[in-house]
């Protein structure tokens, strides 16, 4: 067994694990720790816990030490040099014409790299400005781009619930989001209703899934018990104001509402309802 902790390099971002290596650590701690990019400056986002030799691997680092003042220092400054890298890249951008959008400029800790992440709609030959980057900052450039949820994730903004976007706030990782989750859900197929700041289909889709699915296998919404028949968009089925098609299912309210064939729509109750075939 050996302990982890998680430390988190941005807000919203992802969680690295380290080994604590025997520090007083606690929730929020500014931290410094070597990574693959070098020497950074994290946060504490979890607190040291015991997994398996096989889940944490062989290659856990552990955290140097607590981060003094004279690093938060270091921290501030660099931020600041990481707005006028910002400010030099996108001059040389415009001057090269560069067909790249910047979204932000990245000091490690030890200033002994800059990361500039951008997004394009292709590959991008930008061999010169890394020769213009590199002659003005003399340290390693690195030019990265990404796509458009992380674009969203990084510049941020107002979701159409008119809360600020999920992945900017507190989402760490980007979790897979299929069509089927509004179907499962009954929502709009509309793009514009299920679409996010990005263009790609709503992270929230995912956070209620896992309820719909499960009542999905346990309540399939049954038109007679000893029938064991069930309801689904697309049935044929007859009520007391005539026969229609079924074009959704509400588990919770136990309804469904159905397109009569005069063209009106009209929810009626499950035990309101009989089934006519299984088109």
């Amino acid at each position: 067994m050996k302990y982890i902790v998680g430390v988190r390099f941005r807000k919203a971002g992802k969680i690295y694990y380290f080994s604590p290596n025997g520090l007083d650590i606690h929730m929020n701690d500014g931290v410094i720790v070597d990574t693959s990019r070098g020497t950074e400056y994290g946060y504490i986002a979890s607190m040291p816990q015991q997994v398996e030799d096989e889940v944490a691997g062989n290659d856990l680092k552990p955290v140097k030490r607590i981060a003094t003042v004279k690093d938060q220092i270091q921290l501030a400054r660099n931020r600041e040099r990481q707005e006028a890298a910002f400010d030099i890249c996108l001059e040389k951008i415009k001057k090269l014409q560069v067909p790249m959008k910047l979204l932000r400029a990245e000091y490690t800790f030890d200033r002994t790299k800059i990361i500039f992440l951008f997004t394009a709609d292709g590959r991008v030959d930008f061999r010169e400005l890394v020769k213009e980057l590199a002659a003005i900052f003399h340290v390693r450039i690195e030019l990265r781009q990404v796509g458009v949820r992380d674009q969203a994730k990084q510049v941020g903004g107002i979701g159409p619930c008119g809360r600020t976007l999920c992945c900017a706030t507190y989402l760490g990782e980007f979790a897979p989001v299929s069509i089927k989750m509004a179907k499962i859900q009954g929502l709009s197929l509309n793009p514009t209703k299920i679409s996010g700041a990005c263009g790609r289909l709503m992270c929230c889709l995912t956070y209620e899934n896992d309820q719909y699915e499960e009542r999905a296998k346990t309540c399939r919404c049954p038109l007679k018990t000893e029938t064991k028949k069930f309801f689904r968009v697309g049935m044929r089925v007859i009520s007391d104001e005539g026969e229609g098609q079924v074009v959704y299912v509400n588990d919770q309210k136990r309804s469904v509402k159905i397109q009569l064939e005069g063209g009106s729509t009209k929810i009626f109750p499950w035990d309101a309802v009989e089934q006519v075939d299984n088109v």
